[in-house]
């Protein structure tokens, strides 16, 4: 059984690392000031979050595992966890020091503030370590003056104004992570066209197959799986490259499988409903007339 240590709160990942936590709810830990040995020796195969941790790797040599993948940080590399997920330690290079910053605040910091709401919205919290933001030199110094205030707030003494402008940070550091994020996603076109390829090459092959009877209607879930990307990855890619949500995507495709299948006048439109997917027909006839604005009849009415 593998050793997974709890870090319920900001004091216990400080403990780990022998830092004096300045806010309950809130740290910043400089890993270059992180003795080796609590590395190298650590009896633990990986944590357990319960709060928002955001890792900036300067340093190669420490391998993560998470989502199934495995994945060497390089330089000016960050990772995000949310609450409740998990992160294993692939093992340390001989010479592993460690290198960068990490971040780490419990969701009771947000309670009250306009980041609670939007929190959400940073879908980058559910990417798999393989999808970490790989940040440029000018953008690394933009996200070190965001830690560097933060820092700054948490070793002034706890006034009025303290979470505001602490948690306003954040969410301006998040945001700039999300700009960056964007700009990797341009860089990385020509990887995101050939990852579309591959999906509607999954997509064709899934209605062709007998899947659709035995397994139902397909996920994103299942296409990103397929993919080796995380769902929450996987949605944002095909959103940037199409401007259409990736449950979206499916189901034009469905509906043009559809339009083929009603064209053979054997067939009921039961039967086609049954060989797409669906468990109920009334449900097929919903969507393919919100999709196509006729009904299933009315459309193979209009054809032959």
């Amino acid at each position: 059984m593998k050793n997974i240590l709890e870090i319920k709160t900001i004091a216990d990942y400080f403990k780990l690392r022998n830092c004096e936590v300045l806010h309950p709810l809130v740290g910043i830990v400089d890993l270059d000031n992180v003795s080796k040995s609590g590395y190298t020796n650590m009896p633990y195969d990986g944590f357990h979050y319960s709060c928002y941790a955001i890792f900036l790797k300067d340093a190669v040599g420490c391998k993560l595992m998470y989502g199934g993948n495995s994945y060497d940080y390089d330089e000016g590399t960050l990772v995000f966890m949310a609450p409740n997920q998990t992160i294993e330690f692939g093992g340390f290079a001989p010479d592993y020091v460690p290198k960068g910053y990490a971040l780490l605040f419990h969701p009771d910091l947000l309670l009250g503030t306009n980041l609670a709401k939007k929190i959400q919205e940073f879908n980058f919290f559910a990417y798999s370590s393989n999808e970490a933001l790989h940040l440029s030199a000018k953008e690394r110094k933009v996200i070190l003056s965001l830690l560097e205030k933060i820092q700054f707030e948490l070793e002034q003494p706890i006034d009025k104004h303290s979470k505001k402008l602490i948690v306003t940070n954040i969410e301006l550091f998040l945001d700039y992570c999300l700009r960056f994020y964007d700009r990797q996603f341009i860089t990385r076109e020509v990887v995101n066209k050939g990852t579309l390829e591959k999906f509607d090459t999954l997509l064709r092959d899934y209605f062709l197959s007998d899947k659709p009877k035995t397994n139902g209607l397909p996920s994103v879930g299942y296409f990103a799986d397929q993919l080796h990307l995380s769902s929450n990855y996987f949605g944002d890619l095909v959103k940037k490259e199409t401007g259409i949500s990736a449950q979206e995507y499916i189901q034009i495709k469905l509906i043009d499988v559809a339009k083929e299948k009603i064209f053979d006048p054997n067939k009921s439109v039961s039967e086609i409903a049954y060989e797409l997917g669906f468990k109920y027909p009334q449900h097929f006839s919903r969507l393919f007339k919100q999709k196509v604005g006729h009904s299933p009849k009315e459309f193979r009415a209009s054809i032959n």
